[in-house]
């Protein structure tokens, strides 16, 4: 009698607290769990790792931009992903500049994960503008650098301060001769995508030595190619500078060139102007050979270029014509500067032999843009 007597006081005491509180036990639940299934911030859109995967490249499609929507600072500057565009929510309304006139351009924002609201809030202001094709990858960054075979890009800012506290190697992935030796980072290794299974060695020992590769800017895909073979390699913290000696040069200078130019011009550089003259008037007149990679070559080249990759050269050094000026060319001239320099030593019988240093963007259909390197 007791004990049903104490059970029913707790009982009643129990009742009267909830009924304080204005809940139930079923509804406190109910409340829990719908603040749990929550999800009316998110943007209606939502696409995964392979979604962004399938529509990166090298540089970044004209008609679709991957915009990083954390603060740049404490985040972007770190590790981002390669081809991202800073472009933080706080700052949105100050830099819609950056987004392509286009709006019918997929645009793509990601921020810090699934809990994130940064990229949602963007990707509806960015709706709200008139964009038509705007999706949220929601896991964002930190998901993107935990996939297999997946590397970050970090800043100029980052790889200075990884210099000055000595805590990574850093690789430069262009030809030594037409690019590393006439400036490069300063501590910077020199290993030459098209010769890294012969160099590799210079790479540390200790697989989790952070390893930063960088070449000549986001148009060239050569530290791309090493990131992944490193990786491949066992190296756990691997990341790419993607926008690369052209942002270092202008934030904080070159180094000194290890070789001095000749005649006051960069040696084998034919001159652009003379070079875009002869592409107007007679542009059989000369031999353009394209040494970018086969898939890089079928979106777009000059209409008269024939495709060797540089890393194929060598073996069809000796196809290269005689009666005519010779004319290499890639995006950035850094593959076009190694075939030349490769040709002149393994072919010295060609007299005119010439690349293009120059940033070279090519549209399609033979649509091309020639931007002349900044003089130093």
């Amino acid at each position: 009698m007791k004990n049903n007597l104490t059970n029913i006081m707790l009982l009643v005491f129990l009742s009267g607290l909830l009924l304080l509180t204005g809940c139930t036990p079923g509804q406190t639940a109910k409340t829990a769990e719908s603040q749990t299934e929550d999800r009316s911030w998110m943007f209606h859109d939502i696409v995964d790792a392979e979604f962004v995967k399938a529509h990166m490249d090298i540089p970044m499609p004209a008609n679709v931009m991957l915009i990083d929507s954390r603060p740049y600072k404490t985040k972007f500057i770190q590790g981002h992903i390669p081809g991202a565009v800073s472009i933080p929510f706080s700052e949105f309304d100050q830099k819609t500049n950056l987004l392509p006139q286009d709006k019918s351009a997929l645009l793509i924002f990601y921020c810090e994960g699934e809990t994130c609201k940064l990229s949602h809030n963007s990707a509806r202001k960015a709706e709200a503008l008139g964009y038509k094709n705007v999706k949220v990858y929601s896991k964002g960054y930190p998901e993107w650098v935990t996939l297999k075979g997946n590397y970050p890009s970090v800043s100029a800012e980052q790889v200075a301060l990884m210099i000055s506290e000595n805590k990574a190697l850093i690789v430069d992935s262009r030809p030594k001769q037409a690019k590393y030796d006439k400036g490069h980072v300063p501590t910077a290794v020199n290993i030459p995508d098209t010769q890294f299974d012969e160099l590799k060695g210079k790479l540390p020992r200790d697989l989790k030595t952070p390893v930063v590769f960088y070449c000549g800017g986001l148009d060239c895909p050569l530290s791309h190619k090493s990131a992944k073979k490193a990786i491949e390699m066992g190296y756990t913290d691997v990341s790419v500078f993607s926008l690369g000696y052209p942002e270092w040069e202008k934030l904080y200078g070159g180094s000194a060139p290890a070789v001095a130019a000749k005649s006051g011009g960069v040696e084998g550089a034919i001159d652009l102007d003379r070079f875009v003259s002869i592409l107007a008037n007679n542009p059989e007149s000369i031999v353009i050979v394209d040494v970018r990679d086969p898939d890089e070559f079928a979106k777009g080249s000059f209409k008269t270029a024939v495709n060797i990759p540089v890393g194929n050269l060598e073996k069809k050094i000796n196809e290269l014509p005689t009666d005519k000026p010779v004319v290499f060319v890639c995006t950035t001239g850094a593959r076009s500067g190694e075939a030349f320099y490769m040709t002149k030593d393994l072919k010295n019988s060609l007299k005119e032999v010439y690349y293009v240093e120059a940033g070279i963007t090519f549209k399609g259909d033979g649509q091309y843009e020639i931007k002349k390197p900044k003089k130093s």
